[in-house]
């Protein structure tokens, strides 16, 4: 059992626990619509996650009534906030390219996506760089950028065709639609809708399994995944090959099949 820690910022929370780090988008008063500060401390806190060698399962969610309602666009046009030219102004302090998105799709650890309420814009495509979606019944996905004047700045284009073959991410982001959790999980956008209150600790029943197998393995085959995307099927499978031969040197590898052997359940230590 590993001991709890907590980091506290004014926008972000970080806490880990029981192998899982949980980030908290934390600006409840502006629906945790993100401001140039945030996006930074959240990228550090997800960079911070997947070095910890104690954390095995990230899990992203917000406080209040919204997951993250986009871009701070009141700060940006008020000149209070600058974060790039894709928020509709001529400004780089922040270049998207290095923020939460990419940032996310570079991880190694599993990433939950615990949905707590509306996820617009930034936001949504925040939410769709995760590994799995998991949605309170309150909670909605909307791809509204065509509708401001913008495009989906932050993975969307890349994801949602992959996510959803061609014609039906094209009629989401051309329309600007909003999704229900009810229809997300139709399309296969999320895994499944819970209660509003059973949220977080389905979220956390969730990482708990995925942190009860080997770590090492659970991390090469997210890496592989990532890489299956973009490579032809003999590539992929020598790739592959190649993270499996340290992988088999491993304690957790011995541990793993003797536990099967003794028929026990297997007690890893990532390494």
């Amino acid at each position: 059992m590993n001991k709890p820690e907590r980091i506290v910022s004014d926008e972000v929370l970080y806490e880990v626990s029981e192998h899982i780090a949980t980030v908290t988008l934390n600006a409840p008063e502006r629906m945790n619509t993100i401001s140039g500060p945030m996006l930074g401390r959240l990228s550090e806190c997800l960079l911070a996650a997947d070095r910890d060698p104690e954390v095995r399962v990230i899990i992203l969610t917000g406080t209040g009534r919204a997951f993250c309602a986009g871009l701070d666009l009141k700060a940006v046009t008020s000149g209070a906030s600058s974060i790039g030219e894709s928020a509709g102004v001529a400004s780089t302090d922040i270049d998207l390219r290095s923020t939460p998105p990419t940032v996310l799709h570079a991880l190694n650890k599993p990433v939950i996506c615990a949905i707590n309420g509306g996820a617009a814009g930034y936001g949504a495509d925040t939410a769709m760089g995760c590994d799995i979606r998991i949605m309170a019944e309150s909670s909605k996905l909307a791809f509204s950028f065509c509708k401001r004047g913008i495009l989906p700045e932050s993975g969307g284009t890349w994801l949602l065709p992959r996510l959803l073959g061609w014609e039906e991410a094209a009629t989401i982001i051309f329309t600007g639609r909003t999704l229900g959790a009810k229809d997300c999980v139709a399309k296969g956008l999320a895994s499944e809708v819970v209660p509003d209150a059973e949220l977080i600790p389905r979220a956390r029943a969730l990482a708990t399994e995925i942190a009860s197998n080997a770590p090492l393995a659970v991390q090469a085959a997210k890496r592989m995944m990532r890489m299956g995307l973009n490579e032809p099927f003999p590539e992929h499978v020598h790739h592959v090959y190649l993270q499996l031969l340290p992988l088999m040197r491993t304690k957790d590898a011995r541990e793993g099949m003797l536990a099967f052997v003794e028929k026990r359940t297997p007690k890893f230590v990532g390494q």
